[in-house]
C-alpha cells in the first residue's frame, strides 16, 4: 500500500498540470478540484431519508437541501416537467429496487451545486458498493446517427409510456437543463439482460445543456455515456470505474475539455474497462452514413491508470489501452496526459491506415508516459509506422519512458500553485487513496 500511495502522489502531481510550460493535463488557476470532490465516498453518511421520490413526476418539483430523498425503482420527469435541486441536497439511490431517474425528453434537471455545496447521488446502504442503484439518464432531442430521428433506452426501464425513454430528434441546441457540482457515487446496477447502467447517461442531448464539474465515483457500469447529441462536457472526474470513464456512440459531436480519468488495474469488469470508448456504432447495418458520425474533439485530459508495480501488472493482464478508438470515428485529442496504461491507445483493425483516416485521427502535444506501446492497431504487432507517424516533430507528442521520480520532478514545475496546494492537501489527508480493494 505504501508504493500505492507513492505511486498516486506520483501522478496527482502529473495530472496537477504536467509540464505546465505547455499545460498538458488537467489546468486551472481557480483549484477546480477543490471542496466538491470526494474520493472516500463510502466513508460520507447522509443520514436517513425524510422524503421518497418514486413513480412519475410530471409537473415542475423542486428539491431541498433540508431534506434528505430516497429515490425509489425507476422515476421519470415527465410532461416538459423540470425537477430543480438545491445545492447541497443529498438524493439516495435505493438498494432493493434499484433505483434510476430518467429526465424525458422535453423535460429538464436543473441541479446546480456549488463548489461547497455540492449535490449529491448515492447509495441508500450503510456499507456502500459498486452497482448499489441504477443512475442517471437525461435524453434530449438531439441528432443521432441512426436510421430514422428517435432510438429508445434498452435498459430495462419500466416507463408508463415508452415515450418517456425516447431520444433524439434534429435540435442541436437543445436545453436539457444543468448540472453543475454534482457527484454521483455507486451507481451501475447489473441486469441480467441489458448489463450495466451507467452513472450519467445523456442520450440526444444538445448543446445548450449544461455539464460541468461532475464526478462520478465506484461505478460498475461507464461513468459517463454519451449517445448521440451535440453537447460540451467541461472539468468531469470519472474515478475507479469498473467499466469505461467516458463512452460516446452514435453520431455524438462532443466536445470534452479539462476532465480527469483515475484508473485502478484492480477494479475492472470481467469485459475490460478504458478510460475512453470511441464509436460510432454497435452494429454497422444501424447506423445511418449519411449522416455525421462520431466526433469526439478532447483537450486538457489527464488519464491516469494508478497501479502499485505497473509492470507486474501488464505481465498478468491488469492493464490495457487507455482509448479505444472504432472505425468510421473522428477524434482529435491535444496537451494531455495519458500514463500507465499497455499502449495508450488502439485503433480499431477496421480503420484503414491511409491519409484520409489519419487526419480524422489527431493526437497533438499529448505526453503518453510509462505506456508499453503508445498508439497500436487491434491485432496487429508490427506497429512501427503508426508510433513513427505520431511521434513526428509535427504533432509535438512526447514518448516517455522516465521514471516515475523524474516526471514528479518534471511536474513540481508548475506554474498553478493552487493545483500544487490541492494536491498537497490531498496527499496530506490521504483523500486521494481509497484502501478498499475489494468492491
Amino acid at each position: 500500500m505504501k508504493n500505492f500511495i507513492q505511486t498516486a502522489l506520483i501522478f496527482l502531481l502529473v495530472l496537477s498540470n504536467c509540464f505546465a510550460q505547455q499545460e498538458k493535463g488537467i489546468i486551472g488557476y481557480d483549484n477546480w478540484l477543490n471542496s466538491w470532490t470526494e474520493f472516500k465516498p463510502s466513508q460520507s453518511e447522509y443520514g436517513e431519508p425524510t422524503q421518497i421520490l418514486s413513480g412519475k413526476i410530471s409537473k415542475d418539483t423542486k428539491l431541498l437541501k433540508r431534506d434528505v430523498y430516497l429515490l425509489v425503482g425507476d422515476v421519470f420527469v415527465t410532461d416538459s416537467a423540470t425537477l430543480t435541486i438545491e445545492p447541497g441536497t443529498k438524493i439516495l439511490g435505493d438498494f432493493d429496487s434499484k433505483a434510476s431517474l430518467t429526465i424525458s425528453k422535453g423535460s429538464k434537471l436543473i441541479a446546480k451545486g456549488t463548489q461547497t455545496d455540492p449535490i449529491v447521488f448515492t447509495s441508500s446502504r450503510g456499507s456502500k458498493k459498486a452497482g448499489d442503484w441504477g443512475g442517471i439518464f437525461i435524453l434530449g432531442d438531439a441528432p443521432l446517427n441512426t436510421y430514422g430521428q428517435l432510438a429508445s433506452l434498452n435498459y430495462g426501464l419500466k416507463p408508463s409510456s415508452t415515450e418517456h425513454i425516447a431520444y433524439g430528434g434534429n435540435n442541436t441546441e437543445s436545453d436539457s437543463g444543468e448540472l453543475k457540482y454534482v457527484r454521483i457515487e455507486f451507481a451501475g446496477k447489473r441486469t441480467k439482460r441489458f448489463g450495466y447502467y451507467n452513472a450519467l447517461t445523456l442520450a440526444g442531448i444538445g448543446n445548450k445543456t449544461v455539464v460541468e464539474n461532475v464526478m462520478v465515483s465506484y461505478c460498475a457500469g461507464n461513468s459517463f455515456n454519451i449517445l448521440g447529441g451535440s453537447v460540451i462536457l467541461e472539468k468531469l472526474v470519472s474515478y475507479r470505474s469498473k467499466s469505461n470513464d467516458y463512452e460516446f456512440n452514435f453520431g455524438t459531436q462532443c466536445q470534452l475539455i479539462n476532465s480527469l480519468a483515475i484508473r485502478s488495474p484492480y477494479v475492472s469488469s470481467a469485459n475490460g474497462s478504458r478510460c475512453m470508448v470511441v464509436k460510432s456504432y454497435d452494429n454497422k447495418e444501424e447506423s445511418d452514413t449519411s449522416k455525421r458520425q462520431t466526433f469526439v474533439n478532447a483537450e486538457n485530459l489527464t488519464l491516469v491508470n494508478v497501479s502499485d508495480n505497473i509492470k507486474s501488472d501488464i505481465q498478468v493482464g491488469l492493464v490495457q489501452e487507455a482509448i479505444f478508438i472504432g472505425a468510421d470515428t473522428s477524434f482529435a485529442i491535444n496537451k494531455s496526459v495519458i500514463s500507465g496504461f499497455y499502449p495508450a491507445v488502439i485503433l480499431d483493425d477496421e480503420i484503414k491506415l491511409n491519409n484520409q483516416n489519419l487526419e480524422k485521427i489527431q493526437f497533438t502535444k499529448t505526453y503518453f508516459n510509462n505506456c508499453k506501446g503508445n498508439i497500436y492497431r487491434k491485432g496487429y504487432t508490427n506497429n512501427d509506422d503508426l508510433e513513427s507517424w505520431y511521434g513526428s516533430r509535427a504533432f509535438n507528442n512526447l514518448y516517455a519512458k522516465g521514471s516515475d521520480k523524474e516526471t514528479f520532478i518534471a511536474a513540481s514545475d508548475t506554474r498553478n500553485p493552487d493545483f500544487r496546494l490541492q494536491v498537497n492537501r490531498i496527499i496530506a489527508s490521504n483523500d486521494f487513496i481509497d484502501d478498499d480493494d475489494d468492491d
